[in-house]
């Protein structure tokens, strides 16, 4: 097989680098096209670099080319997956600093809250350029793979306005399994069953069969308090399993942030969270993990690429769902996944123009997801809390509405739970003004909040955050993998 396909955003180096080996995996796909691209060359001549090393190694025919040029990648391309993080670490670090201002705290903020939705108002008007190009010039039946976060807000905006065949892709059905399968003493993940139904990062396990045995509420309960690690790391998660009857998908710190009972108070964050690593709560995790991820990687690099050159290992293909997709539309060995669509009356009690997250099935007719769900009516109602704010958001970023913008922030679980819609006005003009080369659309409104910051009564406060963690250095980094190394 011949066929092309670019990657968006492949400067986020390691998750290329993943879904080219994965895709690599799959005999018949030897000899295709990649096509990188990302705004910064810098980035993009080091994962070229890689990712030809590893072409080398495996003597392989596969091509590689790279350009900063979106349109001349995309040409001809079957496949497209963006990856990008528009604003990168700099428009990041104040999605969760100036909502700490107004006593907000968030683990991540890529989703919802505050910094997911202002997340999502940068990304939305560049996916709808990606999505132009894709219809002008890729391949007529090209399918768009949007693994970028907010991953629901994208996708709603790929869907309805850019008009592209398009699903969004997570792994966290598949992490959540995992956890399961351990819990309960599955020898292998192939052992459970699950259907996994909602939307992106609040997804249930709605039915676990394990060897065909279901498994009821009690006893995965039970198992998740007798295991010595995750009955500390998912305090949180469990409490939630232990009120709706069902698991979360998403991690300690990530579900945290969706919900408006976890993190209103320091002390109720302390208490909820466990700091043995950043995705159990920490405030600002991800983006000091992160910002240590990236100044890991230019500091070691000369290792990573060493390590490319090394033979690609089959067994060793990741769940994520891409390769797995590509893998069925174009060789018919059907792939089971969940994927995030429009939901169009596949889980019965949530709106049909919603962006949900559910089980479905891949072969030469496409994503054929599996109808008739219905989610427990505390799950729905907690999923349709963040659909509504999903909604505002994605209409606001097309709009440039910024009073729909700040509604969508006022409807907010967390925000809502935290703050007065005097601080939500605001934290929002203080966040579009801090952000405002990135926010095209809201160009017309900085004015005018400026005026409005420049009177403003509101009393905020500097403050790091309930369990905030200092970005350690690279000599830190270093010491703790040794010490790792050396425990081993």
């Amino acid at each position: 097989m011949s066929f092309k396909i670019a990657i968006i955003g492949a400067g986020s180096v390691g998750f290329t680098k993943k879904l080219f080996t994965d895709i690599l995996c799959v005999p018949e796909f030897k000899d295709i096209e990649f096509a990188l691209t990302d705004v910064s060359e810098h980035n993009l001549a080091m994962i070229k670099a890689i990712l030809d090393r590893i072409v080398e190694a495996n003597n392989l025919p596969t091509r590689v080319t790279a350009t900063t040029d979106r349109r001349k990648a995309l040409e001809g391309a079957r496949y497209i997956i963006s990856c990008v993080r528009v604003g990168g670490l700099e428009a990041y670090a104040d999605d969760i600093r100036i909502p700490l201002r107004y006593g907000i705290d968030q683990c991540v903020g890529d989703t919802i809250c505050a910094g997911g939705i202002l997340y999502g108002q940068r990304n939305i008007p560049v996916i709808l350029d990606f999505c132009k190009d894709i219809r002008e010039v890729a391949d007529t039946n090209a399918k768009f793979l949007n693994y970028a976060n907010p991953m629901a807000m994208n996708t709603w905006a790929a869907i309805e306005y850019g008009k592209v065949d398009t699903v969004g892709l997570c792994h966290g059905v598949q992490h959540g399994a995992e956890q399961i399968a351990e819990v309960l003493g599955a020898k292998s993940l192939r052992e459970l069953d699950y259907v996994c139904s909602g939307i992106n990062h609040q997804t249930w396990f709605i039915d676990l069969r394990l060897n065909g045995r279901k498994i009821d509420r009690d006893e995965l309960i039970a198992a998740f308090e007798a295991h010595p690690v995750y009955s500390q790391q998912e305090k949180l998660r469990i409490d939630v399993l232990k009120r709706f009857g069902v698991y979360s998908t998403e991690s300690n710190g990530h579900l945290s942030e969706y919900l408006p009972w976890y993190r209103k108070r320091p002390d109720e964050i302390t208490r909820w969270i466990d700091m043995s690593d950043w995705i159990h709560g920490e405030t600002g995790g991800y983006l000091r993990y992160s910002t240590e991820t990236r100044n890991w990687f230019e500091t070691e690099y000369p290792q990573f690429l060493e390590a490319a050159s090394k033979p690609m290992d089959a067994s060793k293909r990741s769940n994520e769902h891409a390769s797995h997709i590509l893998e069925a539309l174009e060789t018919n060995r059907v792939y089971r996944g969940h994927f995030n669509v429009r939901n169009d009356g596949v889980i019965t009690n949530l709106p049909r123009d919603a962006i949900i997250e559910s089980p479905g099935f891949v072969d030469r007719f496409g994503i054929n997801m599996a109808a008739g769900i219905t989610l427990p009516e505390a799950c729905a109602a907690t999923c349709m809390a963040s659909i509504n704010v999903q909604r505002m958001s994605v209409h606001a970023a097309i709009s440039g509405d910024i009073d729909l913008l700040k509604l969508a922030v006022l409807h907010d679980p967390l925000v809502g739970a935290v703050s007065t819609p005097e601080e939500v006005w605001q934290m929002v003009d203080e966040m579009v003004v801090a952000q405002a080369q990135w926010l095209p659309q809201y160009a017309h409104a900085v004015p005018a909040a400026k005026e409005r910051l420049s009177k403003s009564t509101v009393k905020t406060r500097e403050w790091a955050g309930a369990a905030r963690r200092s970005v350690r250095s690279i000599e830190e980094l270093r010491a703790e993998k040794a010490a790792l190394k050396q425990a081993v």
